[in-house]
């Protein structure tokens, strides 16, 4: 894994650095994301690394399946294919979205809750995580039923395990002990 996110941070310091100049942070990243989805696919990695495919025939595929991408991201796609980094696109969009977060002091938090949230306590728990970690909140959200009750919460490497199934766990644990 650490060799691959050498391999990608050149890239993602570059289009982070053209993103930033052109003030196309969040264009450059739903890109970004886009391939990353592309690359995680099997089937397209597949596609990606074989030497069967020619970079015109992957080229065409990926403008395929963004549609209408202007002469920069084309650029920087056949730069990807290339140089055979395509398939690394989701450690590129992981460093660029890491470098967005820090330049515009924001957090991308994942909650893991027992049951769906609703938007007002989304709206609550991003407001009390802001004051927690001085920074903006961009909250995902979602359900694992296992947890029984509470939320699971992962904030880059603060990990807040507020479920039941996880207090359950300590509980075992120490009387195990």
């Amino acid at each position: 894994m650490a060799e691959r996110l050498t391999l990608a941070r050149p890239y993602a310091e570059a289009v982070f650095k053209l993103a930033q100049e052109e003030n196309e942070l969040a264009g450059w990243s739903a890109l970004l994301q886009g391939l990353a989805q592309a690359a995680a696919d099997d089937r397209m990695r597949d596609i990606f690394t074989n030497p069967e495919y020619t970079d015109d025939a992957v080229f065409e595929l990926v403008s395929d399946i963004f549609g209408k991408i202007d002469a920069k991201e084309k650029n920087f796609i056949r730069v990807l294919i290339e140089n055979n980094r395509l398939a690394l696109s989701p450690e590129i969009f992981s460093l660029f979205a890491a470098r967005r977060a820090q330049v515009e002091s924001s957090q991308d938090v994942e909650v893991t809750s027992a049951f769906k949230l609703d938007a007002s306590q989304e709206k609550s728990l991003a407001s009390m995580l802001e004051k927690k970690l001085g920074k903006k909140i961009n909250l995902t959200s979602s359900v694992d039923e296992s947890l029984i009750g509470g939320v699971v919460i992962h904030a880059g490497d603060l990990v807040i395990d507020g479920s039941v199934k996880g207090h359950l766990s300590d509980l075992a644990s120490q009387l195990t002990h």
